[in-house]
């Protein structure tokens, strides 16, 4: 038991984005899985932001990853913003660590420094594209190339003083690379597949391969979960470990979020044309999952169960059930197709068990639009009457205007339904309730009393009323609407109907 304990405590999992845009929620289920991984066998879930890519680096961007994991409760153990024994946290930061490890590689005979430009290499790959052949930089050509290979010694420092190169790892050929992914099994790649990648570029930053695999080995990284599109990577990624004498960490490549229809990846466009989100928090124009009216508890249950199953019917967790249940071994293989009204489905559910008071102290920008110069005692009781019917927060906001305004027009088809049991005798006699200040409470039974002599279908009374208050026949209980309308303003709205 001590040793499975201590074997649990060393669990170390990175989330580790490129601030080149917002977060998207295929990231965040990423983030996710690494954080129940960890939590779920005592380790550690570390921030780092692999920001090499100079370039593409967009401002707000890491602000807007770290803000989105607070947001969905994935907070990191370590990272840029928090102490940890294992900094800096972001890969610019780290460009002096990145230059030892390469002239350790270079030293070890394991990688190369390249000279060649870019122009060079396009006319090469032209030339290969017109007949119709692949291109690779590697065993088979490397010494026809302008590299430290092919040149002297003495002829190699000159030109690290004068040109620009970048350094290429050194691939072995005849070699069969085979690597375990923890929930696709074996993969087998012939390394003459692999080309002498660049892992040091001509800027001095390293490449994404280069960087990730020296953090994660001096970041003590003992899973690497990331998602499937780093796949093709996988072999590399095991040979740049084998080049340092290193035991990699253990792999598992997740499932694609697939858009709701069609096939491939889901995109942001997806989620334009269909009308959901895709990123967890508003960026720019698009609308995040907050500001839908998402709690982060519920985006995350049902992020949760988009490509890993618990093995059971239940489908509605907390974190900390999730953080119990959590199971790697129950991770699909296959792309996982989002459904956004599964997502509200599971939203609505927790909206249902969420006290009121804890929706209003957290999400008060959702309880905007309940005047502020009702009661509290009104804003928690139209918020009450209303739960059942909410499936985003934001559906507050259209579903309280029965409350807010009088109705402007009527539901014709319902009229023509009623109208032949004369509804204008019906509110009538509600009109006489109300002036003689009957309780609303004792409507019901007053109606039937009356009903009595009438001989009407019931249906039809409750439909005129409802109609009459709402304008149509959508809504919370009737009478329930009524008490917290007040008599005054029932009492107009009544007299509105039968003026109509």
């Amino acid at each position: 038991m001590l040793s499975l304990a201590k074997k649990r405590m060393s669990v170390r999992v990175r989330f580790a984005p490129s601030p080149t845009g917002p977060l998207h929620i295929g990231g965040l289920r990423t983030a996710l899985y690494n954080y129940l991984y960890a939590k779920k066998n005592g380790g550690e879930f570390i921030l780092r932001l692999e920001d090499t890519d100079q370039n593409r680096k967009v401002e707000g961007a890491e602000q807007y990853i770290i803000d989105s994991l607070r947001w969905s409760g994935l907070l990191p153990d370590e990272g840029p913003s928090m102490q940890g024994a294992f900094g800096p946290y972001r890969q610019s930061e780290r460009r002096a660590i990145y230059e030892k490890y390469i002239i350790e590689l270079i030293d070890r005979g394991q990688a190369y420094y390249a000279f060649d430009t870019t122009e060079q290499l396009n006319d090469i790959r032209a030339k290969h594209e017109e007949q119709k052949k692949s291109f690779k930089y590697g065993a088979n050509n490397r010494i026809e190339f302008n590299n430290s290979l092919s040149q002297s010694h003495e002829n190699t420092q000159k030109l690290l003083k004068s040109v620009p190169y970048v350094v290429r790892l050194k691939v072995t050929p005849g070699k069969v690379i085979k690597v375990k992914d923890g929930i696709r099994g074996y993969i087998e790649v012939q390394s003459e597949e692999v080309d002498d990648k660049i892992l040091v570029k001509n800027d001095g930053m390293p490449t994404y391969h280069f960087a990730n695999v020296v953090d994660d080995h001096l970041m003590k990284i003992t899973h690497v979960i990331r998602g499937e599109e780093w796949l093709p990577s996988l072999a590399l990624h095991q040979m740049i470990y084998e080049a340092f004498d290193w035991s990699p960490p253990e792999f598992m490549h997740l499932p694609l979020i697939l858009k709701p229809q069609g096939k491939g990846k889901l995109s942001k466009r997806d989620g334009e044309k269909m009308g959901f989100p895709v990123f967890p928090l508003a960026w720019e124009e698009s609308k995040g999952f907050r500001e839908r009216g998402f709690l982060p508890e519920a985006l995350i249950n049902y992020l949760a169960l988009l490509g890993w199953n618990p093995g059971t019917e239940e489908e509605i967790f907390k974190m900390d059930q999730l953080e119990k249940i959590f199971e790697s071994s129950k991770i699909q293989k296959g792309g996982a197709k989002f459904d956004f009204e599964k997502a509200r489905w599971i939203n609505h559910k927790f909206l249902e068990f969420t006290e009121q008071k804890a929706v209003f102290e957290r999400f008060p920008e959702f309880i905007k639009c309940l005047p502020a110069h009702w009661s509290e005692k009104k804003r928690s009781a139209v918020y009450e009457l209303l739960r059942d019917r909410l499936f985003l927060l934001d559906d507050l906001r259209i579903e309280s205007r029965l409350f807010l305004n009088d109705p402007e027009e009527y539901d014709s088809k319902v009229m023509n339904k009623i109208e032949k049991h004369n509804p204008e005798k019906i509110i009538g006699q509600f009109i006489q309730f109300a002036k003689n200040s009957v309780s609303v409470r004792e409507w019901k039974n007053e109606i039937q009393k009356w009903n009595e002599k009438e001989g009407l279908p019931f249906g039809a009374i409750m439909q005129s009323l409802r109609l009459a208050l709402v304008g149509n026949l959508s809504g919370p209980d009737l009478f329930d609407i009524c008490e917290v309308l007040g008599n005054e303003i029932t009492l107009r709205r009544l007299e509105k109907f039968i003026n109509h």
